[in-house]
C-alpha cells in the first residue's frame, strides 16, 4: 500500500511553533515509522512574513491569512499555538467545521469553551487533542484517560505552572522575587501577561481541564478558588525550610477547586524544583501516583504538540486507509 500523506497546517511559529516546525523538517523518518504517513507542513500562519526563524525550509510555507491554513483542502489537521482566545478560539472552531483535525496548546480556550469545541468535533467526526494544554512536555491527559478508563480519579493536587515553581526555587536559593521572576522572563518562561502566572490563572485553567476531562466535572474559572505567589515573600520561604518544608503553588481538586502557595514537607513527592510539573492523582482502586516532569518551556511544550500530532496522524491515516477509494 503506497504512503499516505498528512497535510498538516501551523497556526503560530513563536518558540513552539518553530519547534514544532523543526521536528516535522527534521524528524520525518520517525514520524513516518510512528504515524504510518508521510508528514508534510503544507502552510504556517504568522504575524510577520520577514521575521528571521532560523529554519529554511520554512520561509516559503508562511502566510499572514489564516484562511491559506483553514480552508486549505490538502490540510488534514490544523496546530493551533497561538495563545490567547482571540482568534485562536474562531480559527479552531472554522478549522473543525471544515472538517479538520486539531492539535491545539491553548489551555485558555479548552478551559472556557472545551465542552463546545468537542461536541462541534464530534458533529464532524474529527479529533481535538490537547495534552500540551495542562503540563508542557510532561504527558498527563493521555494516560489517566487510557490508562484508568475504567479507574475512577477521585482528586488531583500538584505543581501545574512550571514558571512559578522556577520562581518559588529561585528564592529559596536565595533570589528575591523580583531578582527570580527576571531569571525567568531572561529564560522565556514568563507569559507574555505575567499575571497569568504569577496570579494563578494559568494554574487554574489547568485545573479545569483536568477537572472537566480526568475527573468528569463541569466547572470554570469562576469555580476556582486562587491565591497566586506575588504576596510569597522570601521571609516566608525561609520560615517553611525551618519546617523542612518547601512552599509550592499547588492546584487542588480534592474536595475543593484551588490554586494557592502552600507549605509542602520536602519528602512530599510534589516537592519538585526548577521547572518540573508534579501531578498526584488518586483513584479509587490504584490508590495515589505522581508523575514527574517538565512543564514551562517552548521546546517541552513543542513535544507534548508532537505526541498529539503522531497520534491524529495515526487515526487519519487509519481513516483514509479504511474509507478512502482504493
Amino acid at each position: 500500500m503506497a504512503t499516505r500523506t498528512i497535510g498538516i497546517g501551523l497556526l503560530g511559529a513563536g518558540v513552539v511553533g518553530g519547534g514544532v516546525a523543526r521536528t516535522i523538517f527534521e524528524k520525518r523518518k520517525s514520524l513516518l515509522y510512528a504515524s504510518g504517513a508521510s508528514i508534510e507542513l503544507r502552510n504556517v500562519l504568522v504575524r510577520d512574513l520577514h521575521k528571521s526563524r532560523g529554519i529554511d525550509s520554512l520561509s516559503d510555507l508562511l502566510t499572514t491569512n489564516p484562511q491559506d491554513v483553514l480552508e486549505n483542502p490538502e490540510v488534514d489537521v490544523v496546530v493551533e499555538v497561538l495563545g490567547g482566545q482571540v482568534p485562536a478560539k474562531d480559527y479552531i472552531f472554522q478549522a473543525i467545521s471544515n472538517g479538520k483535525h486539531v492539535v491545539t496548546a491553548n489551555k485558555d480556550v479548552m478551559a472556557k469553551y472545551g465542552p463546545e469545541i468537542l461536541e462541534a468535533a464530534h458533529a464532524k467526526q474529527v479529533r481535538v487533542l490537547f495534552e500540551a494544554t495542562v503540563a508542557g512536555g510532561t504527558p498527563i491527559i493521555a494516560p489517566l484517560q487510557r490508562d484508568l478508563s475504567a479507574n475512577e480519579v477521585i482528586a488531583v493536587n500538584g505543581i501545574i505552572n512550571g514558571t512559578t515553581n522556577y520562581i518559588l526555587t529561585n528564592m529559596s536559593n536565595g533570589m528575591s522575587f523580583d531578582e527570580a521572576l527576571s531569571d525567568a522572563k531572561d529564560r522565556g518562561y514568563v507569559e507574555a501577561d505575567e499575571s497569568l502566572d504569577l496570579d494563578g490563572l494559568d494554574a487554574a485553567a489547568k485545573l479545569v481541564i483536568l477537572a472537566n476531562w480526568i475527573m468528569g466535572m463541569k466547572v470554570t474559572m469562576p469555580d476556582i478558588i486562587r491565591t497566586g505567589i506575588r504576596g510569597v515573600s522570601t521571609d516566608d520561604i525561609k520560615n517553611a525550610e525551618v519546617n523542612s518544608s518547601s512552599i509550592k503553588l499547588i492546584a487542588s481538586c480534592d474536595g475543593n477547586l484551588t490554586v494557592s502557595p502552600i507549605e509542602i514537607k520536602s519528602n512530599n513527592p510534589l516537592c519538585v524544583n526548577g521547572t518540573l510539573n508534579a501531578i498526584a492523582f488518586t483513584s479509587e482502586h490504584s490508590g495515589t501516583q505522581t508523575i514527574i516532569g517538565r512543564g514551562a518551556g517552548g521546546i517541552e511544550t513543542a513535544s507534548s504538540i508532537l505526541r498529539d500530532l503522531k497520534f491524529s496522524c495515526v487515526k487519519t491515516s487509519f481513516h483514509h486507509q479504511t474509507h478512502s477509494k482504493p
